[in-house]
């Protein structure tokens, strides 16, 4: 949900830096970056992993001016020891290890929105073009040709090379105000699905294949792949099926058709950026697993390939 501060970021022309756990370096590749920073969540670590890389690039970190999408704390001392001075929404009592706070605006805006009006703000402070005041209507990643190319490997290893199939993601990490953020009824999809022929996948990364086939034990499942590359085989399925989770924005980040759904979160604000994302449920409101199989169904006769 950042890819539209990052375009924002790198319609200035300067050099982009991005700091994000290892995982996003992949998914990120397609983009014209200037340097890529893993980030471990350690303190001292990452402190030291920011100083070093820049350091290796002959740059001062005083010379850098930060962004802090996050709204942690510790997002905001690690860059403050790092001596980046930084600009971030001044949740947490942040204000003293930021440069420039910014506050919240007090409309409830979507975590894409609420980011681009703080890259906004934050441009405006550095006195450089801020750009629209909205950001655009859908997400654009671009994928390299190794996405691509290993997406397509791994169909062909499973015989689905050129097939139709549906990608469904029955899994979501974490809790959303100690509620799971998981729709109870992927089995009964699946097995809905495979009765009326059509092909179920499922691309869960190793630490959710356990809970990935006690949600959907029926479905095929593919072996992991780089997220650069899941991001390809969501542009290959014929619908995505998922919870409001990471892999929802992957899929309105690659055009890929999706029927997302809900019951713990709110799809106005944490919902897929997307103008062709279907979204069921609501906060405190599974959808019924009649609606899903219909609305699937109906999706799917739509994307029928010649």
């Amino acid at each position: 949900m950042s890819l539209p501060s990052l375009a924002r970021l790198l319609e200035t022309g300067l050099p982009v830096h991005v700091c994000a756990r290892p995982w996003a370096r992949g998914l990120l590749a397609g983009l014209p970056l200037a340097g890529f920073i893993p980030m471990t969540g350690r303190l001292g670590d990452d402190r030291r992993g920011v100083r070093e890389h820049f350091s290796g690039q002959g740059v001062r970190t005083t010379e850098v001016a930060g962004l802090l999408l996050p709204d942690s704390l510790s997002s905001a001392a690690v860059f403050r020891l790092a001596g980046i001075r930084c600009a971030g929404y001044r949740d947490d009592g942040r204000s003293l290890l930021l440069r420039w706070p910014q506050a919240k605006s007090r409309e409830r805006l979507h975590a894409v929105e609420s980011w681009y009006r703080l890259t906004r703000l934050a441009l405006q402070a550095w006195q450089l073009p801020a750009g629209p005041a909205q950001p655009e209507p859908g997400l654009t990643l671009p994928l390299t040709r190794q996405h691509q190319e290993e997406a397509h490997a791994a169909l062909a290893a499973a015989g689905l090379h050129g097939k139709d199939f549906v990608l469904i993601a029955p899994t979501a990490t974490g809790l959303h105000r100690g509620r799971v953020k998981v729709w109870p009824g992927f089995a009964q999809l699946a097995q809905d699905l495979q009765a009326a022929g059509r092909t179920v996948l499922m691309c869960p990364p190793p630490a959710e294949l356990e809970e990935a086939q006690r949600n959907a034990p029926t479905a095929q499942v593919l072996p992991p792949l780089s997220l650069g590359a899941f991001a390809a085989l969501t542009q290959a399925a014929s619908l995505v099926v998922c919870n409001d989770s990471g892999v929802s924005h992957v899929a309105s980040a690659t055009g890929a058709r999706q029927v997302t759904l809900f019951g713990v979160t709110d799809p106005a604000r944490t919902g897929p950026w997307s103008q062709t994302a279907i979204c069921l449920g609501a906060d405190n409101a599974w959808p019924s697993a009649e609606s899903v199989l219909d609305r699937v169904q109906s999706e799917l006769v739509s994307v029928i390939r010649p």
